[in-house]
């Protein structure tokens, strides 16, 4: 089926905005949708267009799932085990979606210097040992950050970021859709890679505020200001080596700002 080039006219009302919902579930998720919802939704490719504002949604709800297993594993096990439990849970419900991304990206942009290089490798499904070794420093920063949260805040902290992140994260990536170019011709993110503009901007990013401000008004207004200053430089190196954005690239941005929240919420004085 062909994808077509220009922005596609949503579907009016609350049934088309139940189809991009659940084409953002199941574009970013493993949810496995019963037979008769996936014939009635389609998922035709063009709906992950307008289904781009409902990518932070997605993140609130992995995130929420990430914190309900590491609040029922806290029952039974130590912290550290409980996070750690509750990190396999949101890999697993995602398929290490966005942790792929940031691999590819690692790979392409350590091991080539040239455009046509970086995205031929970015492009490869293989890992190398830079991808490997990103994979294995993120996964340890965010378990340990997230034990250090628990730790030094409690309980109803670490699972407030939890959610938080998750959902931030996404909207700082999806953001990328409303100011840079997709570089490639073809892509599984190309029918994504549309602008994102007005509305639909603007409920993907409250999807990311909003829970930043739940967990703490102050702690919202210094995570935005450093979210702001990584996009501008994530942004501006990815125009630099590639002119653009790629779907790897997103996965990477939203690796880099999850890490980025969880960092910060470990070094606030919590009262």
């Amino acid at each position: 089926m062909s994808v077509p080039s220009g922005p596609v006219r949503p579907q009016a009302g609350p049934a088309g905005e139940l189809r991009y919902f659940l084409t953002a579930l199941g574009y970013f998720t493993r949810v496995p949708l019963p037979g008769w919802l996936a014939r009635w939704v389609g998922f035709e490719p063009h709906y992950l267009h307008a289904a781009a504002r409902y990518f932070p949604l997605v993140g609130l709800l992995v995130g929420a799932v990430g914190a309900l297993v590491t609040w029922a594993a806290m029952l039974w096990w130590p912290i550290g085990v409980a996070v750690l439990l509750g990190m396999a849970a949101t890999l697993l419900l995602t398929g290490a979606f966005h942790e792929d991304g940031l691999a590819d990206c690692v790979d392409a942009f350590g091991g080539a210097w040239q455009r046509e290089d970086v995205l031929r490798i970015m492009h490869d499904s293989r890992i190398g040992a830079f991808g490997a070794i990103a994979l294995v420093v993120a996964l340890l920063l965010k378990w340990q950050l997230l034990v250090a949260i628990g730790e030094r805040s409690g309980l109803a902290v670490l699972l407030a970021v939890m959610v938080a992140a998750h959902a931030a994260s996404r909207a700082m990536a999806v953001s990328y859709l409303a100011t840079l170019a997709y570089v490639r011709a073809e892509g599984k993110a190309r029918p994504v890679a549309q602008r994102l503009a007005g509305t639909g901007l603007l409920f993907a990013l409250l999807c990311g505020v909003v829970p930043l401000w739940v967990v703490s008004p102050r702690f919202c207004a210094v995570a935005l200001v450093a979210l702001l200053g990584l996009r501008w430089l994530l942004g501006r190196y990815f125009v630099r080596r590639i002119g653009g954005y790629t779907g790897d690239c997103l996965g990477m941005a939203q690796q880099c700002a999850e890490i980025l929240l969880y960092l910060v919420a470990a070094a606030w004085m919590w009262s």
